[in-house]
């Protein structure tokens, strides 16, 4: 631009003084002409220019938010296909957790239905007891504690006092009670021998200890003389370890002094009969 602009002074110099002023005055308009020309074009150009570098950064902010899109979609699509697949595991899993529920509602049903005949038989057995034995006697009690039968019979009705000899009495309550007992085979007779807190003296025994278990072997053995299966006798004795009263009075003293014959079921043959009903749910 700056050599354009001398030699078109350097020109007209030269030709200044060859042509007249009027074709000069032409030239020169023709000249600021061409200068204004040229300056509109280089505005425009400029503008052109800017205009040129705007677009190409809108262009390259559109490329980048395209890829934003495109991974954004993608991470959408994956995202899709992940719940899909979570949801698929979900009712999966649900649908496992309500199987496990009705199985363990069923086998819960088993073991109710377990429990309730072992108690209808318990019932049964306590009727049969009270009726055989009789409830009019208060030295005789029978009852359920702790889903076991128990009859409870008090210290004069069997034995002579610091004896372990059984009497023509307790020979006949048992003979009622073995014929009870011997119409449940699936059951078992544990005799409780219990003293009060009076020392044994009589120099025969040591002390209330072998009272109680010798007064539980003779009761043993003359269920097992009528008729019962020794299999099935247990004897043990709790000397005065377990109190009805306080041994404070003759009254307490007397009612601790007792023999209790337990009926229980046989508790292996109990859970026999449930493992055999959970092997059959199992379809083992």
């Amino acid at each position: 631009m700056k050599k354009l602009l001398i030699f078109t002074i350097s020109t007209s110099l030269l030709f200044a003084s060859c042509i007249s002023k009027k074709e000069f005055a032409t030239m020169e308009g023709k000249y600021k002409k061409s200068q204004d020309l040229l300056n509109t074009a280089t505005v425009k150009l400029n503008s052109c220019l800017t205009e040129k570098a705007t677009a190409e950064a809108r262009a390259s902010a559109m490329v980048d938010r395209l890829a934003d899109m495109k991974a954004t979609n993608e991470n959408l699509i994956q995202s899709s296909k992940d719940l899909t697949l979570l949801t698929s595991k979900g009712a999966e899993n649900l649908e496992k957790s309500l199987e496990s529920m009705k199985e363990k509602d069923l086998k819960i049903s088993l073991l109710q239905g377990a429990i309730s005949k072992k108690d209808s038989v318990t019932l049964a057995l306590v009727t049969s007891l009270k009726r055989e034995v009789g409830i009019d006697d208060p030295d005789i009690e029978i009852n359920v504690e702790k889903g076991v039968v128990y009859i409870s019979l008090a210290d004069k009705l069997l034995f002579k006092s610091g004896s372990y000899t059984i009497t023509t009495r307790a020979n006949e309550i048992l003979a009622k009670v073995a014929t009870v007992v011997n119409g449940k085979p699936d059951f078992e007779c544990m005799v409780e021998g219990h003293t009060d807190t009076i020392p044994y003296k009589n120099g025969l025994l040591l002390d209330n200890w072998d009272l109680s278990v010798k007064r539980a072997t003779s009761i043993v053995r003359a269920l097992e003389g009528l008729g019962i299966n020794p299999e099935r006798l247990i004897a043990s004795g709790r000397s005065q370890y377990v109190p009805l009263g306080a041994n404070e009075t003759a009254a307490d003293r007397a009612k601790n002094r007792r023999t209790r014959i337990l009926v229980l079921p046989k508790i292996d043959q109990f859970y026999d009969m449930i493992e055999k009903e959970m092997k059959a749910l199992s379809g083992e």
